[in-house]
């Protein structure tokens, strides 16, 4: 059958990197026509070699009346090309600014084996930092010794002849923000676990960020060598997660090994080769380069630094870039070591230095062979980051799930849950697990107790997903993130109301009702209990405003302990009718006194959906 709507870029590999603004309208390529818009039944004829006639004659047998200047749709195009032999695809040429979206379609002949890009994951104390240090000294050879530091966040190790390519993240949340940005650099993740802690709360995160990268977990399972050491137990512990060891039927090679001794190192790079073997990672080092920013700083020597992931092509000194929004020469490249490189392949991180502004981490770029097409492209891709962050739309939201079911589209909807316990999390992901329809899948990405945070939010963000707190809030700065990210975040205190709420815009009912508008929080610093009165509330007021008789809810790490209404609200012993950000007051609870230093007094009042 046809192939529609596949996205390719017309130019010549390794040659030029000149993007043909023109658009090929039809060809006929080994038996497929290829368009790229709309046509005529006059250009069909033309590109088919099939009399004009003869296209009206079949379309017309077929309850289709057209003429010979109609223009014909892609359903009527592919009619047409199957009953007269041909097999047809439509391409979308990808405009030069857009090389981020880029199908490439190499000769296979051309495609060599590049090493695997890993990233080490793990709870912290587990022995993260730990294992690095054990790899990356271990890289270092003889000419390299004597204590030459580590210029960039990224490094190889190479065994048995063949390279590994290591990146450091500082931290899940690194991990998802990259990944938000559409920068999948990772081909396999390392999930360091220790053996006499076993699976831990950050373990979990970091299982969860692997699945939704979609890519393989090896298990390293470290400090063996210490007392109490039970691999077994890190092994059946994992396996809630399912992440299954080979020896149990699973797919996850899990390997044994202390970081601080460095025994087994050797092996678990053995398996990291094992899986990039399975996996056949290939690139076309005969091309202009394209990758991905690891890192990027303003020098103030060097000026705009970037560290660069290669991900395809062979990147050389001199050669014009356009990373993210910036543009330059690179001027010169670097190695972990500080070893200037003529020329970087596949897989290899460099740090370069000749651009005009700094990138953002996770920005892609490419290699240009003329520096003012590079600059234009640059331009226009300002431009359009601009443009599209003033019309910005949410990660996604609840209005998505009930599109999805009023179009009757086959859809997959993620959420995040956080709530108050466990106990809770596992209720309310069991509830929406049991809603699934033929249309709609509900994907619990995360269920665990806590407040919400930050983490949440970004990998909300990466993964289009709604995040629902049940009895938790979010602080005012998570909030903020959200609302940057545009990340939907729904609350409830009542698990059936939230069930009824999906279910509700799973079948596409969802009505505009009264939503909660929070105006403000406020920090309790102080206590004063007064007779006859209850228990005053000495706050500040940290985000947004408080309202006299506004709806409140208290909050204590994270978790709602109360809801009701404010009884008062006094400035200096004042009634007042609001207090604003960076001001103190006193506040009294309707019906509660038991607030403690440290609560959160959470205002927020109710108002019309849009």
């Amino acid at each position: 059958m046809g192939k529609n709507n596949k996205k390719t870029f017309e130019r010549e590999t390794n040659v030029s990197t000149k993007v043909s603004a023109d658009k090929i309208k039809t060809k006929v390529h080994g038996g497929t026509f290829v368009y790229t818009g709309a046509i005529s039944t006059a250009e069909l004829s033309k590109s088919l070699n099939v009399p004009v006639s003869d296209i009206i004659k079949f379309l017309f047998m077929q309850g289709k009346m057209i003429t010979i200047n109609t223009i014909l749709d892609d359903e009527l195009i592919g009619l047409v090309c199957l009953q007269f032999g041909f097999d047809f695809e439509k391409k979308t040429i990808v405009a030069a600014e857009n090389f981020e979206d880029l199908v490439i379609d190499d000769d296979p002949s051309k495609l060599k084996a590049r090493p695997p890009v890993v990233t080490i994951m793990g709870h912290v104390d587990h022995g993260k930092t730990t294992l690095i240090d054990a790899i990356r000294n271990s890289n270092l050879v003889a000419g390299e010794v004597g204590g030459i530091s580590q210029e960039i966040g990224a490094y190889q190790k190479e065994i048995k002849g063949q390279k590994i390519t290591f990146i450091d993240t500082p931290g899940h949340e690194a991990f998802t923000a990259m990944r938000s940005r559409g920068a999948s650099v990772t081909d396999i993740v390392v999930l360091v676990v220790a053996a006499d802690d076993g699976v831990m709360p950050q373990t979990i995160e970091a299982i969860d960020h692997a699945k939704s990268a979609g890519v393989p977990i090896i298990v390293a399972i470290n400090k063996i060598d210490k007392p109490g050491a039970d691999p077994s137990r890190v092994k059946t512990e994992l396996m809630a997660h399912e992440i299954v060891a080979e020896e149990y039927g699973g797919e996850n090679i899990m390997v044994e090994i202390s970081a601080k001794k460095k025994i087994n190192i050797d092996g678990l790079l053995e398996a990291i080769l094992l899986v990039s073997e399975m996996a056949e990672l290939k690139a076309n080092p005969d091309r202009y380069a394209l990758g991905t920013v690891l890192e990027a700083k303003l020098d103030k020597n060097e000026g705009s630094k970037a560290t660069l992931l290669i991900q395809n092509g062979t990147l050389k000194e001199g050669d014009y870039l356009v990373v993210g929004t910036s543009y330059g020469k690179a001027r010169r490249m670097t190695n972990e070591f500080k070893k200037v490189l003529q020329v970087a392949t596949p897989s290899t991180p460099v740090s370069v230095i000749g651009l005009s502004e700094v990138p953002e981490a996770g920005d892609h770029f490419m290699a240009f062979a003329e520096e003012s097409e590079a600059r234009a492209i640059a331009l226009k891709r300002k431009q359009l980051k601009e443009a599209k962050e003033k019309n910005k739309t949410s990660a996604a939201s609840l209005d998505d799930l009930f599109n999805m079911a009023k179009n009757g589209d086959v859809q997959k909807i993620n959420i995040i849950i956080k709530a108050d316990s466990t106990g809770s999390a596992e209720a309310v992901k069991s509830s929406l697990e049991k809603l699934n329809t033929d249309n709609i899948k509900i994907n619990v990405i995360r269920a665990t107790s806590g407040a919400i945070t930050e983490g949440d939010i970004l990998l909300a963000s990466a993964s289009h997903a709604i995040v629902y707190g049940f009895n938790v809030r979010p602080d005012a700065k998570t909030r903020a993130k959200a609302e940057e990210e545009k990340v939907e975040i729904r609350l409830h205190n009542i698990i059936y109301a939230l069930i009824e709420e999906i279910q509700a815009a799973m079948k596409g009912m969802l009505k505009k009702e009264l939503v909660e508008k929070v105006t403000g929080q406020a920090e309790i610093r102080k206590l004063f209990k007064v007779s006859k009165v209850g228990t005053i509330a000495g706050c500040m007021v940290t985000d947004g405003f408080i309202k006299s008789n506004s709806l409140v809810r208290i909050i204590r790490d994270g978790v709602v302990v109360f809801t009701g209404k404010l009884a008062s609200l006094q400035r200096e012993k004042d009634q007042v009718k609001e207090v604003k950000a960076g001001y103190e007051c006193g506040m009294l609870v309707e019906n509660f006194n038991d607030i403690k230093e440290n609560d959160i007094i959470e205002g927020y009042e109710m108002v019309e959906g849009e």
